[in-house]
């Protein structure tokens, strides 16, 4: 009875992975071949920019933001500056963000002369990148973040995760302690058993870097999963302060909106931070409001997530929060790296290296799985009879 049991299960979830595989087998691929080509995106576009990202230090203070942005504003025809990233180093270049036109596209970001505002140039590879995100992210669906792409992808993340779970199910062996039988493919074989081993054994090797990449991505496509990993790994009052909070507007006389600046915020970030931070990113909020959001990584960070976080009312220049990386507990460390697990940069280079071999390795498992199922399509089909066989008619 209990055979006949686990044998109709076993059946259950073959079906589930076999349909699983073939719905999702092209969008799966094509989401970890993006993620592959992303793997090494901040190395590879420090290389290819390394001319206009460096400048000549000098004996003469950096222009406060302000004063960058309103040099550069006055000798180029350039959109509405959205964001700036600052150094501590004075040889390194600021690197100005913009935001969206009225088309919804984004200009491209240029990188400054911290000391008289020369434009050095555009980064290269930067428009290449943002669209295989976009295509890794939302398929290049309309509306990004806020169309149908995101959930579509968080549904093929999740169709991922039935698949690990239901092959590793199906190929749990009978002698479940052999290292061999697990992690061992037979290179012997050819046709149906060849790719069947390169299935099931690479895919045993592979994984825990799927598991992990596919829980990892739900974060970034379903909030309700976002915001159930933030109850479960978070204190109460940081999960209480993720909640958007009001902010003033600047407005004249009038009630007409204001234009804010970044000096009274810089100002108050370098009054707090001192010389303990390598470079900070300040970014203007949306619409009218006044609080400007201040991302810093310290001169001893390596991962781009383990960093603080300061949000500065732009007008007063008072603090009216400061998130440290440092004071967070182990569950909100978790948190904060959900960017890097999901890549491997978690565990440095090498990490990242073999998340991005595991995605180029993803359209293996479906080239295999659909040939797999072609094959036992071809042995369910029936025999036809021996024309010697043949009555009159038939």
């Amino acid at each position: 009875m209990t055979a006949r049991i686990g044998h109709t299960v076993k059946a259950v979830l073959f079906q589930v992975h076999s349909i699983a595989g073939l719905v999702l087998a092209l969008l799966v691929s094509l989401i970890a071949l993006t993620g592959a080509i992303m793997s090494f995106e901040d190395e590879i576009v420090d290389q290819l920019n390394a001319g206009i990202m460096q400048v000549a230090p000098r004996q003469v203070p950096a222009l406060m933001p302000d004063g960058l942005v309103a040099r550069l504003k006055a000798g180029q025809d350039v959109g509405k500056v959205s964001a700036v990233t600052l150094s501590s180093d004075p040889a390194a270049a600021v690197h100005v963000r913009f935001a969206r036109d009225e088309r919804g596209d984004r200009p491209t970001s240029l990188y400054v002369d911290p000391y008289d505002a020369r434009m050095l140039g555009s980064p290269r590879g930067e428009a290449f990148f943002a669209t295989v995100r976009r295509l890794h992210r939302w398929l290049l669906i309309p509306g990004d973040g806020k169309g149908w792409g995101r959930p579509i992808t968080g549904t093929v993340a999740l169709g991922l995760i039935v698949m690990l779970v239901s092959g590793l199910v199906l190929r749990w062996p009978r002698r479940a302690g052999s290292a061999k039988m697990w992690l061992k493919p037979n290179l012997g074989l050819s046709g149906r058993g060849l790719h069947r081993s390169l299935h099931t054994v690479i895919g045993t090797w592979v994984l825990p870097v799927y598991l992990t990449i596919a829980l990892t991505g739900l974060w970034f496509s379903f909030e309700w999963y976002k915001d159930g990993v933030t109850r479960l790994l978070a204190r109460p009052h940081v999960t209480a302060a993720k909640m958007p909070a009001k902010s003033s507007r600047a407005v004249d006389r009038s009630g007409t909106a204001q234009p804010i600046g970044f000096d009274q915020a810089w100002t108050t970030f370098q009054r707090e931070e001192g010389g303990r931070f390598s470079r900070a990113q300040l970014t203007l909020p949306a619409g009218a409001a006044t609080v400007i959001r201040i991302r810093s990584w310290g001169k001893d960070r390596t991962l781009e997530t383990t960093r603080d976080e300061f949000r500065i009312d732009a007008v007063t220049g008072q603090m009216v929060s400061a998130e440290r990386y440092d004071d967070k507990t182990f569950g909100e460390k978790i948190i904060a790296a959900i960017y890097d697990i999901h890549r491997g940069a978690i565990l440095g280079w090498p990490g990242k290296l073999a998340f991005m071999i595991a995605a180029v390795l993803m359209p293996l498992f479906s080239v295999t799985g659909i040939l797999l199922y072609l094959s036992r399509r071809r042995l369910r089909r029936p025999a036809q009879p021996p024309l010697g066989r043949l009555v009159p008619g038939e």
